[in-house]
């Protein structure tokens, strides 16, 4: 392969902060960006070269950002792969992952089907179509967690259900009786929540260091890599993701959120076909961020080095406050102080309860305690607010 530079123009599906930092990692590459929102002015826009303005399911919007550029992708799951097949074949440029892929990730029951299928450990499930059979997965699990198949991200679309006597309840939260469309999945008694990024290249894969994650109200609030785990168990972790990307088509990363048990054994929960939030430690702790190695993969260029160069922390700032506002984050100075601590703010305009709008990362010594690392960036960000 011979690459020079300028390089060719990358479409991404989606405007948001995946979309802003992949289109900051790009750029140094010599790669410029376009991508399709439907929010004017979204995020990505002031470091993309330009954006479409359309819904991430218009096949005229994502046929024009396939006519303008010379590869796909896309930083949300609401991209509709069918219209991204189509504008592929158009257009005569490649999208990366496949949208077979997208399809199935799509769809949390399917996504169960293709990874236990491939003999890839996952925690018990079933499928659930009318009260009945979240009732009989109760009864067969214990408690479980009911999942909405489709659309559902940062805990919505997910209820947690204890009793029989709370099926028809749960159902309606999350759809209607009539018709469900939903996967109960066995509580999982966890020791902790990791996660791997995951790249696949052309004819390359490489995986990052495992990331513990913090969760609260199942909204992720810190990674830290190392995690705090066993060495067998990080081996274990590494293994399984590789077993998980085995079941991918396509090139790019892949977030790939994982449970360590009580015991030791290592669970696939989600899969996220993109740069994933465990991931942003990279942009100062590895030595090739999430960003750029998407970049690479889904143009087909040699992948970079996962290493990770320093133990770090990330930790997202969360909008605050009861209703919407305009956004105006104070205190940044806390963090321009701190040696080795760097914040990235998502550009966007209003802020809202529990909205991701940026996150805080900061490194350590090689030698450092991570735990100490996490109690530090959490004292950072807690000195910074919303007006």
């Amino acid at each position: 392969m011979t690459i020079t530079v300028p390089g060719p123009t990358l479409g991404v599906v989606g405007g948001g902060q995946l979309g802003r930092m992949l289109a900051e990692a790009a750029a140094p590459l010599g790669v410029e960006t376009i991508v399709l929102d439907p929010t004017p002015d979204c995020p990505a826009a002031p470091v993309a070269r330009d954006q479409i303005v359309g819904d991430f399911d218009d096949p005229d919007a994502i046929g024009r950002l396939a006519d303008r550029t010379d590869a796909l992708t896309y930083e949300i799951e609401l991209a509709d792969p069918d219209h991204l097949a189509t504008a592929s074949a158009d257009a005569g440029v490649p999208v990366q992952p496949a949208p077979e892929t997208l399809r199935t990730i799509q769809d949390k029951y399917a996504e169960k089907e293709m990874l236990s299928g491939a003999g890839v450990p996952v925690p018990d499930y079933r499928r659930v179509d009318s009260v009945a059979d979240l009732e009989a997965a109760v009864e067969a699990f214990g408690a479980v967690m009911l999942k909405a198949r489709t659309g559902g991200y940062d805990g919505r679309g997910n209820v947690p259900v204890r009793s029989v006597d709370d099926a028809a309840a749960a159902i309606r939260e999350i759809g209607s009786e009539a018709d469900p469309d939903a996967v109960a999945e066995t509580f999982v008694d966890f020791e902790r929540e990791v996660s791997v990024i995951g790249v696949q290249g052309d004819g390359e894969v490489r995986t990052f260091p495992v990331g513990e994650n913090v969760h609260e109200a199942e909204i992720l609030r810190e990674t830290i890599v190392p995690a705090r785990t066993t060495e067998a168990v990080a081996e274990r972790a590494q293994a399984v993701a590789r077993d998980v990307l085995d079941t991918l088509e396509g090139r790019g990363v892949f977030g790939i959120e994982l449970f360590e048990t009580s015991d030791g054994e290592i669970l696939v929960n989600e899969i996220a076909p993109r740069p994933h939030n465990s991931g942003h430690w990279s942009i100062e702790g590895a030595v090739t961020s999430q960003f750029e190695q998407h970049a690479r993969a889904v143009l087909g260029w040699p992948l970079g080095s996962t290493h990770r160069r320093a133990p770090t922390v990330s930790a997202n700032v969360l909008g605050s406050g009861e209703k919407s506002r305009p956004a105006e984050l104070a205190g940044v100075e806390a963090v321009l102080e701190r040696e080795a601590a760097h914040l990235h703010w998502y550009g966007k305009d209003d802020v809202r309860p529990l909205r991701k709008m940026g996150h805080v990362t900061a490194t350590g010594d090689p030698d450092a305690d991570p735990t100490d690392l996490l109690e530090s960036t959490r004292e950072l960000r807690e000195r910074l607010e919303f007006r």
